[in-house]
């Protein structure tokens, strides 16, 4: 008991210093720049900072503390950049979080005494820390990605009947965007940035392209291919939306008939141990005790 609780004080107090140190010692950090204008280093901040701009504070010496590679930090900037968030701040951020989490359980399972009587609970708790943010993150990667993937068919149509009225693609996808604002915010949310590209000079097929990555959708990549395709070839673009929506129509219907064919499999594990027991017992319970109370006096005689 004292062992921990010397554990636990030690621990405490060096978060603490790590802590104050990291937010004196932070170019950007309030306390630092109070700490350097009261010594005479430097002056006051002008403007307060808002909630984010503090909580990026604080995590920044803990996502700074964690050993990553640039193949990491480019994985999960694709990720963060499909689940919505964009800004080189959110980066910041999620590693932070993800350390804060890891060192949070580690004081946890010291604290509780779990780490020492259980070290390897201990290590399970840390990694289990570590890796929720990502598992969080993937599951709203996924659940963007369906959401656009069920917006695309509507997208579509609008799009061709605007091509079909006479507009360019550019402003046939500036319009579709915003009828779909309310609808599907994070597809006109794409199409916005598609418009905001071809403003500033790229080429639509590198702005349609970086659709296609930022999303990470494959029939909306599908959609890009046939998009660049045909405005290589110069040909009809609404006939290409056309069938290109015949086509994905047909593929969800496919997708549609192969979830409810896995159905059946799914079933077997759940009827066999949870339904068919129960069947079981209900019908041949009563036979079985009656058996029980005609055979076993017969037999004892």
């Amino acid at each position: 008991m004292l062992l921990t609780l010397a554990i636990v004080v030690f621990v405490t107090f060096f978060a603490a210093v790590f802590a104050f140190g990291a937010a004196a010692m932070a170019p950007s950090s309030v306390l630092g720049s109070r700490l350097r204008a009261l010594g005479g280093l430097g002056r006051a901040e002008a403007d307060k900072p808002d909630m984010g701009e503090r909580v990026e504070q604080v995590l920044d010496p803990l996502a700074k503390a964690l050993p990553k590679s640039p193949s990491e930090v480019s994985a999960t900037r694709v990720l963060l950049m499909q689940a919505g968030y964009r800004e080189e701040r959110h980066l910041t951020v999620y590693f932070g979080i993800r350390a804060l989490l890891a060192f949070g359980a580690l004081l946890f399972s010291l604290g509780t005494g779990v780490g020492i009587s259980s070290p390897w609970l201990m290590v399970a708790l840390t990694l289990g820390g570590y890796m929720l943010p990502r598992f969080i993150l993937k599951r709203r990667v996924r659940a963007r990605q369906l959401r656009i993937r069920l917006a695309l068919p509507d997208a579509l149509d609008l799009t061709v009947i605007c091509v079909e009225a006479g507009l360019a693609l550019d402003q046939a996808m500036q319009r579709v965007g915003e009828d779909l604002k309310h609808a599907h915010p994070e597809l006109s949310d794409e199409f916005r940035l598609v418009n905001l590209e071809l403003r500033a000079g790229k080429p639509r097929a590198e702005a349609l392209r970086n659709l296609a990555a930022r999303t990470g959708v494959d029939d909306l990549r599908s959609l890009v291919a046939v998009l660049i395709q045909t405005d290589r070839f110069g040909t009809s673009i609404a006939q290409a939306l056309r069938v290109h929506s015949d086509s994905l129509r047909t593929e969800r219907r496919q997708r549609a008939e192969e979830q409810a064919a896995k159905t059946t499999i799914k079933m077997v594990p759940v009827l066999v141990l949870f339904v068919f027991p129960s069947m079981f017992i209900v019908s041949l319970g009563p036979a079985a005790i009656q058996l029980i109370r005609n055979l076993i006096p017969e037999i004892s005689r």
